[in-house]
């Protein structure tokens, strides 16, 4: 396998993921990296239905593929817009989790609102050095500052474990497994 530099078209795995940079400056690397690990929450979802993303893990976990996307979609507004840059926007979901599911959403307008979110996380903190500090607002640690290299490195962490959860959903509703 060749490396990939920020200046060169990214390369491909086989089931189309992105390879994350293996060297270049540390914002490329952690932003490939989180380019990966969303790419791989797509991968889990792709070709299945509305009924079998609504299929939950295993009880009494109420846990779906369909629920991790809308998940992650509030998670991108959290820490990107809210934190990084300080917007007060509502949550995507009624819910502010995004884990329960609407009869009347399917997978691909959650996968729509997921990657708007990432887009606009995307637009808003383009510019901003790794050394930009945010401050989270609400929770556990109201006030906490933290800087966009955290932010950074804690959505590649919260991608990582729900993706773990993804593919042992997968696993579970056709026998998909790996990635």
């Amino acid at each position: 396998m060749t490396t990939n530099t920020p200046a060169e078209t990214p390369i491909t795995l086989p089931d189309g993921r992105p390879v994350p940079h293996l060297t270049g400056d540390e914002r490329a690397m952690l932003e490939s990296w989180l380019d990966f690990h969303r790419a791989t929450l797509a991968l889990k979802c792709a070709g299945l239905d509305d009924a079998q993303v609504r299929t939950a893990s295993a009880e009494p976990s109420t846990l779906t593929l369909l629920g991790l996307v809308q998940h992650l979609a509030e998670v991108e507004r959290n820490w990107f817009q809210r934190v990084a840059v300080g917007l007060d926007v509502p949550p995507v979901y009624e819910d502010g989790t995004g884990y329960t599911l609407d009869p009347s959403r399917g997978i691909d307008e959650a996968l729509g609102i997921w990657r708007r979110e990432i887009e606009r996380g995307r637009e808003l903190c383009a510019g901003l050095p790794l050394d930009h500090i945010g401050r989270v607002a609400e929770g556990p640690v109201p006030g906490m500052e933290v800087s966009m290299r955290w932010v950074l490195i804690h959505m590649i962490e919260e991608y990582a474990r729900h993706n773990g959860h993804a593919d042992l959903l997968r696993e579970r509703i056709d026998g998909v497994t790996g990635a």
